[in-house]
């Protein structure tokens, strides 16, 4: 009889710590990144009242089973859940959630830790933290942007006094429509800022003038006078190069002079850089065509949708595109799916500032445990596998966004009901067994 109580106490520890686990994915039911768990039951070893015996040969007697009695009930496991939560937007720059496999990795107390709670921060220092002082790790971008994912992980720092250099302009793009050739044709003008090395913005004119020979133009660059702003401009080209458009194909580039031919079909004039301004490398003299460095003058592949045309009609001849560009300072940020945090800068441009580290592990659902959404290695979770984001069955990350947990609040009202049930049972077997002890102790 005393067996029953056993059995009885021990279902009654295992329905409590079924309880501590629902109690807790209810009370985790909107914590970020939570992982529901599930106690698993277990049975103990069971009590063997005899043994089993073979048949006996002949056909005299059959076998007999073996009689045996349970011990009780224990938790085997508690196990974790590890199906995504839902994402959830909340638009803050530093947020992000995982979508998919893996664990943002962090440093803390010179300890590697490993979360899915996103809910990140910036500290005093620019450091990307987690809300427990995690230093998030992942690798820095260089002065220009660039990330090597191949060293070593290291603390992310955002700091918001980042400021982005200016660099000098070296090529231009022309694009668009310039109407039907004409004697009469009147000059096409467009301007862009160009920028020197000091972010200074250099306003550059193209004029097309109708040549005298039919579908034919001139091309002539001009800047400000460097000494005098509001005199005569700069001539970019001493002999300003000629623009033919064919019959065939009719109003496409058919030549330029002066012009490369590249390897995609477009056209590209060099012009030095003009006199007096800071950009790299430009001649001290004062004309065009003796500096020692050049802008490259971009003419698209003709027929491309980007190419320069001639044909009757609306102009609509511009500078399509420009590099170089003044200094700039962090004005914001953003996280991507690969993991860049990009900066957008005050000057209009943007770059990465650095990429965030996942890791993954053979098995989970082994890390320890260390609360706030916060785990460690152990003997069988296997080593951490560190890469990027949406490479090698890692998941992606989504900016300004959360990870919500898991918890089925349903199941879990029901596993609850399952729980009570089965507790109050078990205490029923105990009082039972109670009295039946109490009545054997009075016929005594």
């Amino acid at each position: 009889m005393e067996q029953s109580l056993i059995a009885a106490v021990s279902g009654i520890a295992a329905d409590q710590t079924y309880l501590d686990v629902i109690g807790s994915n209810i009370a985790n039911s909107n914590t970020t990144a939570y992982k529901s768990q599930t106690a698993q039951f277990t049975d103990l070893l069971a009590e063997q009242i005899s043994g089993a015996s073979a048949p006996v040969a002949g056909g005299q007697s059959g076998g007999i089973n073996p009689i045996s009695v349970g011990a009780g009930v224990r938790i085997g496991a508690v196990t974790s859940n590890e199906s995504q939560g839902a994402i959830q937007a909340t638009n803050v720059p530093t947020d992000v959630a995982i979508q998919g496999n893996g664990f943002l990795v962090a440093q803390q107390y010179g300890q590697a830790i490993y979360t899915r709670d996103g809910n990140l921060t910036l500290d005093a220092n620019g450091n990307l933290a987690t809300q427990s002082g995690g230093l998030v790790q992942g690798w820095m971008a260089n002065s220009q942007g660039v990330i090597s994912t191949s060293s070593p992980t290291g603390p992310l720092t955002i700091p918001t006094s980042t400021t982005m250099p200016a660099t000098a302009t070296t090529e231009m793009t022309l694009g668009g429509n310039l109407p039907a050739w004409s004697k009469t044709s009147t000059p096409i003008t467009t301007t862009i800022n160009a920028y020197d090395s000091l972010g200074n913005a250099v306003p550059v004119t193209f004029t097309f003038t109708p040549g005298t020979t039919a579908n034919t133009w001139t091309i002539q660059g001009t800047v400000p006078n460097p000494t005098n702003p509001t005199g005569t401009p700069t001539n970019l080209w001493t002999t300003p190069p000629t623009i033919t458009f064919g019959p065939s194909p009719a109003g496409q580039i058919t030549a330029i002079t002066g012009a490369t031919t590249n390897a995609d079909g477009s056209m590209s004039l060099q012009v030095p850089t003009p006199a007096g301004y800071a950009f790299p490398s430009s001649s001290s003299g004062s004309t065009s065509g003796t500096g020692s460095s050049n802008w490259t003058i971009n003419f698209p592949n003709p027929g491309s949708p980007g190419a320069v045309t001639q044909y009757s009609g609306q102009q609509s001849l511009s500078v399509t595109g420009v590099d170089g560009y003044s200094a700039g300072t962090l004005s914001g940020y953003s996280i991507g799916a690969d993991g860049v945090i990009e900066g957008s800068f005050s000057n209009g441009k943007t770059l990465a500032i650095g990429q965030i580290a996942l890791a993954q592990f053979s098995n989970p659902g082994g890390l320890n445990s260390q609360g706030n959404l916060m785990y460690t290695q152990s003997s069988n979770s296997g080593q951490p596998i560190v890469g990027v984001a949406g490479t090698g069955g890692l998941g992606s990350l989504v900016g300004g966004a959360l990870e919500g947990s898991n918890v089925n609040l349903s199941s879990q009202l029901t596993d609850l009901i399952v729980a009570q049930e089965a507790y109050q049972a078990n205490t029923k077997v105990v009082s039972t067994t109670a009295a039946n002890l109490n009545a054997l102790a009075q016929i005594a």
